[in-house]
């Protein structure tokens, strides 16, 4: 009898599963584009472990949202709302047409470049939970990071979760105390709160 293995990345316009919440092991479609590398589901019950008391409510910012794994991961478990940054215009897409499929009238899908976008300074509500999960090898986690306490994205207190390549050195805003750290893997996990 062969084991089923639960698919940790997507190949070749796979799917990602919701672990928990109201949509719990729904399977979403992704495409395989290059540098769309979807958390995997030990990385994200690892992640949201640590979140288990912050999503209900919160206002979520996913900043390279790629396959939209976190952000949906947030809206299953009752966030009240999530802006997804995408710079691969057919990611975005497929973030558009995921939201649609979970009939969530409680998205943006926003598609371009992280750092730009975070380049503006905000004018609209600021985020209490964000995720910075870029590309990795590209230095774009440190500088988005900065940009995003630069330019009044943050809620007081808001929560950042920043996932790195393992050797990566990343220092955080001054402001910012880690909570959570983990490596698991090739990739480094850490959990911040502005204060």
């Amino acid at each position: 009898m062969r084991k089923k293995s639960a698919p940790q990345r997507t190949n070749n316009n796979g799917f990602i599963r919701i672990i928990s919440g109201q949509f719990r092991g729904r399977k979403l479609p992704v495409n395989d584009l290059e540098g769309l590398r979807p958390t995997t589901d030990r990385v994200k019950e690892t992640v949201f472990n640590w979140l288990m008391q912050d999503t209900r409510g919160a206002n979520v910012l996913d900043c390279f949202a790629g396959s939209g794994g976190l952000g949906f991961e947030c809206l299953s478990r009752f966030a009240a709302h999530a802006t997804f940054i995408e710079l691969n215009k057919k990611a975005a897409e497929q973030l558009k047409n995921n939201a649609n499929t979970l009939k969530l009238d409680n998205t943006n899908i926003i598609n371009t470049s992280a750092i730009e976008h975070l380049t503006i300074e905000n004018q609209g509500d600021k985020f209490n939970l964000v995720f910075v999960d870029p590309p990795f090898r590209k230095g774009l986690a440190e500088p988005s990071c900065h940009l995003l306490e630069l330019n009044d994205w943050l809620a007081d207190e808001a929560l950042i979760y920043v996932e790195v390549e393992k050797e990566c050195t990343f220092d955080a805003p001054e402001n910012w105390q880690v909570l959570k750290e983990k490596q698991a893997g090739q990739v480094l996990c850490m959990l911040y709160q502005r204060n």
